[in-house]
């Protein structure tokens, strides 16, 4: 047997039982309970980025964790969108300080209250509201369209237990009362 020959063996015995070993291991991992797959899925799909208000730090924005996922703080003064900045050959959208409203061709868009708050938050939906209002893009399921940037195309195509699980995670949180202002029209309109 070459060399190359004796080589392409031994590199096929070591990745071969590696691959062994990490399938293994795989298989021994313990399944998630739903609230800990729905801490998961909404930390990973970023949910934070946009619900939940920032504090400003010498790092940078960090999330306000004592106001975990409770949308666009009510009161806060929203800063003023200069004329000319958002089109076709300038900004698509631009976005405050705490990264909870957006400026854009739409308009302007708050990031919703998704704690268990039964006046301002989601504490009164059923599960399968939520799951509807993910699925089809509109607020409630039926009302207005959900505005840039929620993504709920994408989120919409995750399955029904990804959704269950957000969705019970989410209703594992604190409520805070927080009423998002409601969206507002293009100017001019």
């Amino acid at each position: 047997m070459n060399k190359l020959m004796q080589l392409v063996l031994l590199l096929s015995i070591v990745f071969g039982g590696f691959a062994l070993m990490v399938a293994g291991c795989a298989q021994h991992e313990e399944p998630m309970s739903q609230l800990e797959r729905g801490k998961y899925l909404v930390t990973v799909a970023g949910c934070n980025d946009c619900h939940t208000p920032k504090i400003f730090t010498a790092a940078g924005p960090v999330f306000d964790t004592t106001r975990l996922m409770s949308g666009h703080p009510s009161g806060s003064p929203l800063p003023e969108v200069p004329k000319g900045v958002i089109g076709p050959d300038g900004w698509g959208a631009l976005t405050n300080g705490h990264l909870t409203a957006w400026a854009g061709p739409w308009g302007v868009s708050f990031s919703a209250n998704l704690t268990p708050d039964r006046k301002t938050g989601i504490g009164d939906w059923p599960e399968e509201l939520f799951i509807e209002t993910l699925r089809t893009g509109k607020f409630m399921g039926m009302s207005r369209d959900i505005l840039p940037p929620m993504p709920w195309q994408t989120i919409g195509q995750m399955t029904d237990d990804d959704l269950k699980a957000m969705f019970a995670y989410l209703k594992s949180l604190p409520p805070i009362e927080n009423q998002v202002p409601a969206p507002l029209p293009p100017a001019g309109h």
